[in-house]
């Protein structure tokens, strides 16, 4: 079948369906896809694309804007079904109390219910099974990837620190509320029609459909599930290449209230960014210290000595008193809780690169020498991630590769052909 003549029946179907009108029961209807010789038939795709224009918003669709949509419901489908087949595969089975909880969570984060969701679609001419096969796909890989990696996804303690180091670092850094789409390029010879489908996305955004809804159908990236919301981040969070765009974004957000990247090439693809809010550091780096001090008055070259040799061997700060009864004239302080920003500058310096049981050895000070313990260190601030939700996000990332990974390789290795 012809890209045109397909054109002609999806650009039938939708005009069709705006006036009450069957049009399954004015053309004939074929096989679109064979995906490992199951079909995906011309109806499927005509509901999935009903489904990308009523969720998204798209308006005035020209031929080429028609084709793009087309192209993305049959990526879409085909990517479904070779799931649903691994899923059969593995036994997995869906329950409909996981599809119903699923249209809930949908319909709340649009403000709505599932009723109401339903009769959106209905109105729109779009089979709510073609939403119920999505969505019970995106399950059942959910639930198998799960299975087939879940127990092979080990966070480290290592690997939660330098989080938290990262954290610490940007936490008094500018944030910014972002949305993102990526799209993924998959082989070398797909690059062209990864542009055009980014060029058809631009081109609806100009025309003032949606980011969430478009990021929803046309996103590859996991914050796909949430329109492409991923919070407030700093810049330093973000890749390298989308950070860089920042500063440009800035000055049209700061007069507009948004603003919208051009796609900027990242490792595996293009990304499109939507600046939507932007506020001061709102965390904090709060440290628990200790400070060992022999006052002037009791400095000496055995002192000075002493205090050095028991620094160096990193006491924590339960074994300080223990530490400065064997220094002469050494006191103790505890320090409490104090935010970096309160410290001064030669001790927020020193104290900058030390991690919980770790020393700035021997400082001078106008009081004599001392060294400063950190006994803990926290960020603090609304929106401040613990150890587990950290857990759960290096997790996450770390299954959302493999899944895309598995994906690539399912398609690689399955038997798909495109008849249009």
């Amino acid at each position: 079948m012809s890209r045109t003549r397909n054109f002609v029946l999806a650009s039938f179907a939708a005009l069709t369906s705006l006036f009450g009108v069957s049009a399954s029961a004015q053309i004939t209807e074929g096989v679109a896809a064979l995906v490992n010789d199951e079909p995906i038939t011309t109806v499927d795709v005509r509901n999935r694309m009903r489904l990308i224009i009523a969720s998204t918003g798209l308006a005035q669709l020209d031929q080429e804007a028609m084709l793009r949509v087309q192209d993305q419901a049959i990526r879409g489908l085909i990517d479904e079904h070779l799931q649903l087949q691994a899923a059969r595969e593995y036994e997995i089975q869906v329950s409909e109390e996981e599809i119903m909880q699923s249209l809930l969570d949908l319909a709340q984060r649009n403000n709505s219910t599932i009723e109401a969701v339903v009769a959106e679609l209905e109105q729109s001419g779009v089979d709510v099974q073609t939403l119920r096969h999505q969505i019970e796909s995106e399950i059942a890989w959910q639930i198998l990837v799960n299975g087939r990696y879940g127990s092979r996804v080990r966070i480290s303690d290592q690997q939660i620190e330098l989080a938290l180091e990262r954290l610490a670092a940007s936490a008094s850094q500018p944030q910014f509320r972002i949305f993102e789409m990526f799209f993924e390029i998959r082989t070398a010879a797909s690059e062209q029609e990864t542009t055009q489908r980014i060029i058809a996305v631009m081109n609806q955004l100009q025309q003032g459909a949606a980011f969430p809804q478009l990021a929803q159908q046309f996103s590859d990236a996991p914050s796909a599930a949430t329109g492409g919301d991923i919070g407030w981040i700093a810049a330093s969070q973000l890749q390298p290449e989308v950070a860089q765009v920042i500063p440009q974004l800035l000055p049209v957000f700061q007069q507009n209230g948004g603003a919208l990247s051009n796609p900027v090439r990242v490792p595996g693809g293009y990304m499109i960014i939507a600046l939507v809010g932007a506020r001061d550091g709102t965390t904090t780096l709060q440290y628990d210290l200790v400070q060992l001090t022999v006052p002037t008055s009791a400095v000496t070259e055995t002192t000075r000595s002493d205090l050095e040799r028991a620094m160096n061997r990193n006491p924590v700060c339960d074994t300080l008193d223990a530490v400065a009864a064997e220094i002469d004239g050494a006191i103790v302080t505890p320090l409490g809780s104090i935010g970096a920003d309160a410290l001064l500058p030669q001790i927020r310096d020193s104290l900058a690169p030390l991690d919980q049981g770790e020393n700035t050895g021997v400082i001078e000070s106008a009081a004599g020498v001392q060294s400063i313990v950190v006994c803990d260190r926290t960020i603090g601030g609304p929106g401040v991630p613990t150890r587990d939700d950290l857990e759960g996000q290096l997790r996450g990332q770390q299954l959302s590769l493999l899944s895309r990974r598995w994906l690539r390789d399912l398609r690689r290795e399955s038997t798909i052909e495109i008849r249009y």
